[in-house]
């Protein structure tokens, strides 16, 4: 085996593990999936990796980094656009992901989390997700982010506070979100737009995935303004919800679920929305009426 053929075969080894960093980091899959391939890019261009004395460290980091650039981009377009336009990143890639991608679009990451997760600044996301879920040490995220150990740890904290309680389902006061999402789509019904910016935290971000894309929405919808003038005279057809025993809404036709909308609530704030619409996802959830 020459040494380009063992160099890939280490990658491969570890391309689980980067899309799943990647994954958490930017909540796309195919955004994930591009990541993975610039740091095999970067591998694979260097001469010699005597140096590297942990291969896995060393590709963790560099997923971390244009991770990074790539949320650091993401912000830099919403301050732009923040509260009077959208940002539609992926109406153009939309497609059939692989078994590999709906598994880990499907594992213990939630909904709900993802959403929390892209309020967040991309400093402290990536220290959340570096530390919390994959247990980096914070010497090596600092690193990461150009800051000290007790900066880093102090992004995490920031992060875990604005995260809590979502990954325990038993904590969510069903009861009181259930009164929330049903706020939110009455108002919308009736296009009471004041309203609905009272529902709303000014940083809400509504996103759509490929399918829902791909049917005219947006890609992703920044600000309660934004969102409110979405959702303002529409939703009609979509009914209250619980998806996995959490409150949310669905819009069926003809009996059968066409988006899904799943609502992260904080401090009685929604903070987050994300419409699912991919049929293989659809058939995966689990939702029951509540009226």
């Amino acid at each position: 085996m020459d040494y380009t053929d063992w160099l890939a075969g280490e990658f491969e080894g570890n391309r689980a593990h980067l899309r799943a960093v990647a994954y958490r980091m930017l909540g796309s899959a195919t955004d994930a999936e591009d990541v993975v391939q610039e740091a095999w890019i970067r591998l694979s261009s260097r001469t010699d990796i005597a140096d590297v004395d942990n291969l896995t460290g060393w590709l963790t980091t560099v997923v971390s980094r244009v991770s990074l650039n790539v949320l650091q981009r993401r912000k830099s377009r919403r301050e732009h656009l923040y509260g009077t336009e959208v940002v539609d990143d992926g109406a153009e890639r939309a497609g059939a992901m692989s078994p590999e991608h709906e598994l880990m679009m499907a594992d213990s990451v939630g909904s709900a989390l993802m959403v929390i997760l892209d309020t967040l600044t991309p400093a402290e996301r990536l220290a959340f997700v570096l530390h919390d879920m994959f247990a980096v040490p914070f010497d090596e995220i600092a690193a990461i982010v150009g800051r000290s150990s007790t900066a880093t740890r102090q992004l995490a904290s920031r992060a875990r506070r604005r995260v809590q309680g979502i990954g325990q389902p038993a904590t969510i006061d069903v009861a009181q979100q259930s009164e929330i999402v049903d706020a939110f789509l009455r108002a919308a019904r009736t296009g009471r737009f004041d309203a609905l910016i009272e529902l709303l935290d000014p940083e809400v971000v509504l996103h759509a995935d490929d399918t829902v894309v791909a049917a005219g929405a947006a890609a992703e919808v920044i600000g309660a303004d934004a969102v409110a003038r979405t959702f303002a005279g529409r939703a009609h057809g979509a009914r209250p919800v619980l998806i996995d025993r959490v409150p949310g809404a669905v819009w069926t036709v003809g009996g059968r679920p066409r988006i899904v909308f799943y609502f992260a609530i904080v401090q009685g704030k929604i903070v987050g929305i994300e419409m699912i619409g991919d049929r293989e996802q659809l058939d995966g959830i689990r939702f029951e009426d509540r009226k």
